[in-house]
Parts: structure tokens; C-alpha cells; sequence
């Protein structure tokens, strides 16, 4: 009942996004040991962008370890994202200075911080002339041919016509609207012609003596220090006051922001094991339900149209590429290349072929048949021989008469037998 937005905090830690300006704050209220009264102590920003965090819709766990030694760390998703020291690194310091400038101390009134002065002995020369004038008119111009003086440079529009509803009581003489003169469009110039203005040369502006070292100065003046009479060193900062109950601090204009499953403890070890126990679950579980590498192409398109163009432009350029170089054949030599080279034409070589291929055809044939041909004649010459020698045989069983057997008992006449 006695909890409320008023109530004094401990320590103020968590997301905080305001614009663009992404946040994650680590306050902790200090009590000042000689006064009592408390003072907020905010800790450095962290180096790290911080934006992705508040934008990718996804579960995150923000965690701070204070240590006794008075060391901090910030964590998201169990990564270091700050760290520090409670005595070094916070804004204002815990603990005041010790010495502080004192208040009443003033700056005497010869006291000189002027590091440089005018030469007080520097005189202005007598031809110096601080009345001359920084532009003058170009003596040496002329004015072009076919300059047009007796033209202004605008005149009234010939085609306004004044509106019905004008009112000269209420609204004034009806005067018809300034344009650009006509006339001066093909000459060089219209109006009084005046010479154009140029620097002067003589011109040197107000004199102002050399400045000199001065030799009476005394630096930049300071109060003196003093003691700090509200100085104290707390040097264990860690030893906040207690914390007796956790609340949220909320004010949002965006749906869809949730907090859950928050723990204090002692030990880092618990932390650790409940944010795997609990956190890790939720992790995993965005992880199985990210989109694919399609879903998130589709996605971001979504937001950038322009990476519709990017996408069929790598889907499209591949595919032509291999239709291209699929449908594209060996290059035919054209018929002034074979007028070149005398190389045959492909109609000629494949008449050539097929006349080669016929022509070897009909010698194999009458090389087969010139071979049957002569197998027959040898059949033919073996039979008629065999013959012959059966014959002789015959007659040599004959018995030989008388006039045949004196004939073969001349030695000139015998002839061998065969065995």
C-alpha cells in the first residue's frame, strides 16, 4: 500500500528507448554519509549499438552484476556490453573532491591575463588613408555595343488581364505584373549602364598598431583551492540500501512489449543457471521459429522494395548466362573462310564420304568374289591332276606289250615311276 511512482529506488536498471536514442540505464542512488540526502549516480553509455536489440523483435535477457569490489557489468544475452567501476565510473563521482576552488576568493584588479598587446610606440603612417574606399568603379570598362538605355529591364505583362472580382476601393489601382523585358533578351544589357566596381588597390581600412608580447602578463587568473568542507570517501559503494521490492517503470506508445522472469540474487552461478533454464528455452524456441533464408529475403523486401531488383538480377543473370551458353553451337566457318583456306565445304565433304565409303564397299565385294572365283579354279586344277595320275597308274599295271617294253628298255626312253 505504500508502493507507487514516488517511491524511493535502490537502483534503476533496463531498456529505455526515447526517439533514436537507444538506452540501457544503470542508476543507483548514494546516500551521502555527512548529509543524508541522496544522489543519483548514472554509469557511462555503452560503446556497443544497442539498437538492434530494441528493433528485431525477439526475447532478450538484460542482466547486472555489481561485484564487492565496487566493479559492474551489463550483459544482453549473457554478453558484456558495459562495464566499469562504481568509484571511477559514474556520473557525478561518488565520492566529491577534495579540494575545491574557494568562492570568495576574487581576481585583483591589476591581475593582467592579456597574453599580447598593441605596440604602444607604433605610429600611423602619414600616407595612410583609413577613408578609401574597399571597391571602386572599373575605369578602364567600356560599355558593349548595342547596350539598350532607354529600356528597362522589366516591363508590365501585354496579356494580364485585370480579374473581374478586383476591387480598386478595396484592393488599390490594378497594376498588370512585371516580366522580363523581351528586348533585352538578344541584347547585351538594358538600363542606365554603370561601370562595374573592382577592389582598390589603395585601400588599407582603420590602422591598428602591431600587437606585442606583453611583458606584464600573468596568466589566466584562478581561485585559490581550498579544502572541500562537504568531502567524504565512501569507499565501498557497493553497500547500497537495501532493496525490498522490484517495480516497473513504464510509459510506451508501442504495443507488444513484454516483461517477465525477473531475479535477485547472490550468486552469479544461480543467474547463470536460471537464465539458461528459463531465457535459453525462450532463445531456442525464436531460433526454431526464425524464417528461413527465403522468409527473411521476403521480408526485408518488404521493407526495401528496391531488393526486388537485386534478387531477379541474380536470379535472372545466372539463368541467361547458361541458356546462352547451352544454345549457342560450334560457329560454322562461313562460305568466304572455305574460299580462303580451299577447305571443302560440308555438303561437299559428306558427298566425298559417302562416295569413299561406297567405293570400298564394292571392292570388298569383288575382292570376295575374284577370291571364290579362285578357290573354284584351284578345286578344279587339283581334280583334273588326280585324274591324270590315276590314268598313269592304270597303264603302269597294265602289262606293256613288246614294242612298248623294247621302247622303255632304252635308257633314254625310261622314264621314273612313281612310288
Amino acid at each position: 500500500d505504500q508502493f507507487h511512482d514516488k517511491t524511493p529506488y535502490t537502483i534503476m536498471f533496463g531498456p529505455d528507448k526515447c526517439g533514436e536514442d537507444y538506452k540501457l540505464h544503470f542508476i543507483f542512488r548514494h546516500k551521502n554519509p555527512k548529509t543524508g540526502k541522496y544522489e543519483e549516480k548514472h554509469a557511462k553509455r555503452p560503446d556497443a549499438d544497442l539498437k538492434t536489440y530494441f528493433t528485431d523483435k525477439k526475447t532478450h535477457l538484460y542482466t547486472l552484476v555489481l561485484n564487492p569490489d565496487n566493479s559492474f557489468e551489463i550483459l544482453v544475452d549473457q554478453t558484456v556490453v558495459n562495464s566499469g567501476n562504481l568509484l571511477n565510473d559514474m556520473s557525478p563521482p561518488v565520492n566529491p573532491p577534495r579540494e575545491i576552488e574557494d568562492p570568495n576568493d576574487q581576481k585583483p584588479e591589476d591581475w593582467d591575463e592579456r597574453p599580447k598587446i598593441p605596440d604602444p610606440d607604433a605610429v600611423k603612417p602619414d600616407d595612410w588613408d583609413e577613408d578609401a574606399p574597399a571597391k571602386i568603379a572599373d575605369e578602364n570598362a567600356m560599355k558593349p555595343e548595342g547596350w539598350l538605355d532607354d529600356e528597362p529591364e522589366y516591363v508590365a505583362d501585354p496579356d494580364a488581364e485585370k480579374p473581374e472580382d478586383w476591387d480598386e476601393d478595396m484592393d488599390g489601382e490594378w497594376e498588370a505584373p512585371q516580366i522580363a523585358n523581351p528586348k533585352c533578351e538578344t541584347a547585351p544589357g538594358c538600363g542606365t549602364w554603370q561601370r562595374p566596381m573592382i577592389d582598390n588597390p589603395n585601400y588599407k581600412g582603420k590602422w591598428k598598431p602591431p600587437m606585442i608580447d606583453n611583458v606584464n602578463y600573468q596568466g589566466i587568473w584562478k581561485p585559490r583551492k581550498i579544502p572541500n568542507p562537504d568531502f567524504f570517501e565512501d569507499l565501498e559503494p557497493f553497500k547500497m540500501t537495501p532493496v525490498s521490492a522490484v517495480g516497473l517503470e513504464l510509459w510506451s506508445m508501442t504495443s507488444d512489449i513484454f516483461f517477465d522472469n525477473f531475479i535477485i540474487c547472490t550468486e552469479r552461478a544461480v543467474a547463470d543457471d536460471w537464465a539458461s533454464d528459463g531465457w535459453g528455452l525462450k532463445k531456442a524456441a525464436d531460433g526454431a521459429a526464425e524464417p528461413g533464408v527465403v522468409g527473411q529475403m521476403m521480408a526485408a523486401a518488404e521493407e526495401r522494395p528496391w531488393l526486388w531488383v537485386v534478387y531477379i538480377l541474380t536470379v535472372a543473370l545466372p539463368v541467361f548466362l547458361v541458356v546462352l551458353f547451352c544454345c549457342s553451337g560450334k560457329k560454322q566457318p562461313s562460305a568466304a573462310e572455305y574460299k580462303k583456306t580451299d577447305a571443302p565445304q560440308p555438303d561437299v565433304m559428306d558427298e566425298e564420304k559417302e562416295e569413299e565409303k561406297d567405293k570400298g564397299d564394292k571392292e570388298e565385294e569383288e575382292e570376295e568374289e575374284a577370291n571364290e572365283e579362285k578357290l573354284g579354279s584351284d578345286a578344279d586344277i587339283g581334280s583334273a591332276s588326280q585324274e591324270e595320275e590315276e590314268e598313269e597308274e592304270e597303264e603302269d599295271r597294265k602289262p606293256p606289250s613288246e614294242e612298248e617294253e623294247t621302247v622303255n628298255r632304252s635308257p633314254r626312253n625310261r622314264k621314273p615311276r612313281k612310288d
